[in-house]
């Protein structure tokens, strides 16, 4: 399922996933940024160093030696924060208004986003994604009820985001998801 190599670059996009529910890819109409579902906004400038920093404002900025993937993945998760949670949300087409856990983590992995999903995943299906083990960059954590992502040292989830709003949000505690586990570990080959 996937759509290009890891090293690849192309043009900012957003990813989901959630649990037990098909998603279609369509071509992306918005790109990610500043300004919450739907935004044109350019992504914020990268940190230093080689781990994404929450900011205020609940999104994340991308570290500057990231690679085009992380950058993207980033920024398509940024575009979906101020998205609400529903069950099923996100498989059905890669836009929502709201989504759940899988297709918050397909979303940032797909087409939108880092660009490795070719379509979206739930979170049983995660557990045959990729490879075993923890990325680099990227680790998708899973299980039959659960996933969310580990971005460049930020947990992606829709449990316990930093921001205390329902949905997809940002996490300084990458290991706060660990409460819904065990979960078996993968990422994408080269991130």
């Amino acid at each position: 399922m996937v759509l290009r190599s890891a090293f690849a670059r192309k043009p900012a996009m957003a990813a989901v996933a959630c649990v037990g529910a098909l998603v279609l890819v369509l071509p992306a109409t918005a790109s990610a940024g500043n300004g919450g579902v739907g935004s044109t906004d350019a992504p914020p400038p990268p940190v230093k160093g080689s781990k994404a920093k929450l900011m205020p404002s609940g999104e994340a900025r991308a570290p500057k030696n990231a690679p085009q993937e992380v950058v993207d993945a980033i920024a398509a998760a940024n575009s979906i924060d101020d998205a609400g949670y529903c069950t099923g949300g996100g498989h059905g087409r890669w836009r929502s208004n709201c989504y759940d856990c899988s297709g918050a983590v397909s979303y940032v992995l797909g087409p939108k986003g880092a660009g490795i999903l070719k379509t979206p995943e739930d979170s049983r299906t995660f557990a045959r994604w990729g490879e075993k083990g923890k990325g680099t960059w990227i680790t998708v954590f899973t299980n039959p009820g659960h996933a969310y992502a580990v971005i460049a040292g930020l947990r992606f989830d829709t449990s316990i985001p930093d921001d205390g709003q329902e949905g997809p949000g940002w996490s300084k505690d990458a290991k706060a998801g660990l409460v819904n586990g065990p979960f078996q570990k993968r990422h994408f080959l080269g991130l």
